[in-house]
């Protein structure tokens, strides 16, 4: 735990608006130990990625044990803090979401993303739903004595295309994040969102250090400047590792 509490205090300090922390997201304990030895400074999982890299479709049909024990897997070869992906908590109640965190904090993790969209479908929970959540999760982080960072995902720009994204999504989304920051979360991380100036918009007015997801070639000068504190590569990383050993396949084939 000592070595735990060490790693989630680093991990904090890291989040710095116009120096982000830079993640490149793994899957299991052989992708773990690539990206440590990469030199970055600290481990992320995919949801995404550990789901299809197990057999499994994303929306928590990984089951959770697995999903954990995959967890404890990469913990073990890296010295580095380990952030994981629990999607929506395994559950609507927050019960079930604060169990969740407190199985990731068990095996050893220093923070997760949590979804406010309902897996099935991909539809918003409602905010004040959204908010008991989060707070029964820094309830039971809390009661470890480990500042567990709760990084708050919100969905909102997942509900339309790119180029429909605009002032009155990063108004909402500004209005969840006030509440999840009263509920106890660290970190405000909205995918899906790419436009510069909505980030900087964002990243400005929200209560919360930003998280951006980007693709294999990030404008990270840009992000950097926007105010964003943290860039996640999602599944990219993994989709394209799968890519090269297919084209690798492919060629040894012919």
């Amino acid at each position: 735990m000592t070595k735990q509490l060490s790693k989630v205090e680093a991990f904090h300090k890291w989040h710095v608006a116009g120096k982000p922390l830079v993640l490149f997201n793994v899957w299991d304990a052989g992708s773990a130990k690539a990206v440590t030895q990469g030199g970055v400074k600290a481990v992320a999982t995919s949801s995404w990625a550990v789901a299809d890299a197990h057999g499994f479709p994303d929306g928590e049909q990984i089951p959770r044990d697995l999903a954990m024990a995959n967890l404890r897997r990469i913990v073990g070869v890296t010295e580095l803090p380990v952030t994981v992906d629990i999607e929506s908590g395994y559950g609507d109640d927050p019960e079930t979401v604060g169990e969740t965190i407190r199985l990731a904090i068990e095996a050893g993790s220093v923070g997760c993303n949590l979804e406010d969209s309902f897996p099935a479908d991909g539809k918003m929970r409602k905010t004040a739903d959204q908010a008991a959540r989060i707070r029964r999760g820094r309830e039971i982080a809390d009661a470890s004595k480990l500042r567990f960072f709760i990084n708050a995902r919100t969905d909102v720009f997942f509900q339309a295309a790119a180029k429909e994204h605009n002032e009155a999504m990063v108004a909402e989304t500004l209005e969840r994040a006030k509440a999840y920051a009263d509920a106890g979360a660290d970190g405000l991380f909205a995918p899906g969102l790419a436009n510069m100036k909505l980030i900087a918009r964002l990243a400005k007015a929200s209560p919360l250090p930003l998280n951006i997801m980007v693709g294999m070639n990030p404008a990270l000068p840009e992000l950097a400047e926007s105010g964003v504190a943290r860039v996640s590569y999602g599944g990219n990383s993994y989709g394209n590792a799968m890519k090269i050993l297919e084209e690798a396949a492919r060629a040894a084939s012919k």
